[in-house]
């Protein structure tokens, strides 16, 4: 077995959500027994082969409701897992690419309905792989792409691992040719040199008609690089995560906390979890590699600390310790609905950067009506509940994703642990 650790301190008590006016408001507090429910079954995860380690957090009011720390942090040496580990998180990058951009946005250096081609003229000739009688026609897009179709993942732009756009994203480094289409880490180039070579290429869908994840957020970052004047390393650093304390969240990880970095896993074809190979598909190239691809979509390391700071600013509204990072004006919108229906899930939508829950219930999640998040490719998740005062956040790492309920049993763990008064 291996250990967790956990701390429940004094929570502020919430309003529960639709108290009739004049009634006695009740509260609702943590029930430590319900909460200790989260170790049996993450541990269990563990013990039963089905991940190799985890480092969840809760944090309820911006004080710590749950910490646990299970497994392995790289299986085949038998380093156990810390509450201080470092994970690729991947697409969690989005989050803080879309926060750097929306900074700019704030100072007016960059607008929503901006085209992207003012920075990156390869975008104004964009065309659209259109089906045709005789197979697939390029055809020019019918309208610029803007910041916003980067921020709402509704430019048409994907990772480029569809049949009719694999080869050609292939002969340009990009999609299959890209680790799982998303991978940046390996290139001997800047980000924008990418993004430029990228605009050559035909896109999934016309922009506005579609919700379509993909490379959207990586140019994003080449945006913040062209207008801002500085790399998106040094940017996200100056702006975000130095002024927070992140200091574990990088692109590429300083050697002297190359032994805090959990390895990756994957099943073999036995079943077992086994640590995955070297490469782009497996560990990557954040430790030893050319370090020069700052990718705003994929391309961050962090902790679960680290990252819970930053969503605990999100949470307040955009300040955390004094520290004012964006507006609260800034973060309604970022986290309210900006696709309408093209999202496509029922009871969720779209953002500036997050996924947001329309009501209560979405998706199948017990989480509440405003409730936003979104995950990493190496199996990493996050949701902020402002009804609910809470950050919750999971690490975990493998790759490919293993095909586990632990996202979604994790989640209902915390929600079922939360009850009326101080009952046990």
């Amino acid at each position: 077995m291996t250990g967790s650790t956990r701390w429940a301190l004094p929570l502020l008590a919430v309003v529960a959500a639709g108290t009739p006016v004049g009634a006695q408001e009740p509260s609702l507090t943590f029930s430590p027994r319900r909460l200790a429910r989260i170790d049996s079954a993450m541990q269990a995860y563990v013990d039963q082969g089905q991940i190799a380690g985890a480092v969840t957090l809760v944090l309820r009011n911006g004080r710590v409701a749950h910490r646990g720390v299970y497994g392995w942090a790289d299986k085949t040496t038998g380093a156990r897992m810390t509450a201080e580990a470092i994970f690729r998180i991947a697409s969690q990058t989005k989050a803080i690419t879309s926060v750097a951009a929306m900074i700019l946005v704030e100072e007016g250096r960059l607008g929503l309905g901006d085209p992207i081609a003012r920075w990156l003229p390869s975008y104004a000739a964009a065309t659209v792989a259109t089906r045709s009688d005789t197979g697939w026609a390029l055809v020019p897009v019918r309208r610029p792409i803007t910041v916003r179709d980067l921020l709402t993942h509704t430019a048409g732009i994907s990772y480029g691992t569809s049949p009719q756009l694999a080869e050609r994203y292939r002969s340009q480094g990009l999609g299959p040719a890209a680790g799982f289409g998303w991978y940046t880490a390996d290139k001997d180039e800047p980000i924008c040199e990418t993004m430029d070579r990228l605009g050559t290429l035909p896109f999934q869908a016309q922009p506005g008609e579609g919700y379509v994840y993909g490379y959207g957020t990586d140019i994003l970052g080449c945006l913040v690089e062209r207008v801002s004047g500085h790399p998106l390393d040094r940017f996200v650093a100056d702006r975000i995560t130095g002024p927070l304390g992140m200091s574990d969240t990088h692109f590429f990880l300083p050697p002297e906390k190359a032994a805090r970095l959990t390895a990756v896993h994957r099943r073999d074809s036995a079943g077992a979890i086994v640590k995955a190979p070297d490469g782009a598909r497996g560990q990557g190239h954040y430790l030893e590699g050319p370090r020069k691809s700052f990718a705003g979509g994929a391309g961050l390391l962090s902790t679960a600390k680290d990252y819970a700071r930053f969503l605990e600013m999100l949470r307040r509204g955009g300040e955390l310790d004094g520290v004012r990072i964006l507006s609260p004006t800034t973060v309604e919108l970022m986290t309210s609905n900006q696709v309408g229906t093209l999202f496509g899930t029922d009871g969720l939508a779209f953002g500036l950067g997050f996924q947001v829950a329309l009501r209560p219930g979405a998706g199948g999640s017990p989480e509440s009506l405003g409730t936003f998040g979104w995950g990493g490719a190496y199996q990493t998740d996050y949701a902020v509940d402002p009804g609910a005062g809470l950050v919750i956040v999971l690490m975990t790492q493998h790759l490919p994703n293993v095909p586990l309920d632990v996202r979604s049993r994790f989640t209902n763990l915390v929600y079922q642990a939360l009850v009326p008064g101080r009952t046990p």
